[in-house]
């Protein structure tokens, strides 16, 4: 059986590690007024987030269309036999779903669709998981045991400057961003069935970022950690700090820098910060 691995842009993998692994994207879009642009595509990150600051009114976001997916998966049928789709929380977008439906019309290759229920570069590591397995020859199955075996064990917590872009763009509970707003906290949020909660509400920025810190440290004390990323909203040298110092204490542990891209990035807003790691 040869397995094709997709997944969708909010994944945030970089061009050029896509292509070594041979992992295939199909992209969301950004709406700003009538003006539609594809994120990882014709949409850089750069030129998104200066375009935010310029615009009055906040971007929407889309879906992958169905059209561009089962066109993707006709395409794959060609040289696979099945393809390990993976992708943004179905809770917070439709694009899992859709491609489910785009499974269910194009013949000659079979879908597994899989839920990360959660987005950027931690959706990222069970694409890049996939693609691993699927170079060794692991059927379908296998890799899907996989993922679903990782997903235990991912954890993955935010910080953002202010709620007001999650809440408008209908991702945070509206009593859950009034109470953010009036207290001046900088909530540190995270995924709980597939859609984004408080996990803990905190005063300052950097009480938040030390309290997801520490959750990582206790965890990589015990040697337990994989894989680590670091993500930032247009500001990297602050991944990269943060980067630096975990990786004085711990220089065994696989730290990478990602970033939360136009989609994401117009619920979360600049100067976002994020952290996700999972288990060996």
């Amino acid at each position: 059986m040869k397995v094709a691995v997709m997944t969708d842009s909010t994944a945030y993998i970089p061009k050029d590690m896509r292509e070594a692994y041979g992992i295939h994207m199909v992209p969301l879009s950004v709406n700003f007024g009538e003006e539609t642009f594809q994120e990882e595509v014709d949409l850089t990150t750069t030129f998104f987030y200066q375009k935010l600051k310029e615009e009055k009114e906040l971007p929407t976001t889309s879906q992958p269309a169905i059209g561009l997916i089962t066109e993707k998966l006709e395409e794959l049928s060609k040289d696979y036999d099945a393809v390990i789709s993976v992708h943004l929380s179905s809770g917070i977008s439709g694009t899992y779903q859709a491609v489910v439906s785009a499974g269910d019309m194009v013949e000659g290759i079979e879908m597994f669709a899989f839920d990360s229920e959660i987005s950027c570069m931690a959706q990222g590591f069970y694409a890049l998981e996939a693609a691993e397995m699927a170079k060794e020859n692991k059927t379908a199955e296998e890799i899907m045991e996989r993922l679903n075996e990782m997903k235990k064990t991912m954890h993955g917590y935010f910080m953002v400057d202010e709620l007001t872009n999650l809440h408008r763009g209908g991702r945070l509970n509206g009593a859950q961003a009034l109470v953010g707003s009036l207290l001046q906290v900088k909530p540190v949020l995270h995924f709980v069935d597939k859609v984004i909660v408080p996990f803990e509400k905190i005063r300052t920025r950097k009480k938040a970022l030390n309290r997801i810190l520490g959750m990582l440290e206790d965890d990589a004390k015990e040697d337990k950690v994989a894989k680590v990323v670091f993500i930032h909203a247009n500001d990297e040298q602050a991944a990269i700090d943060i980067r630096d110092s975990f990786q004085e204490k711990y220089p065994n542990t696989e730290a990478l820098i990602s970033y939360f891209g136009p989609v994401i990035g117009t619920h979360v807003g600049e100067g976002a910060i994020g952290v996700c790691w999972y288990y060996k």
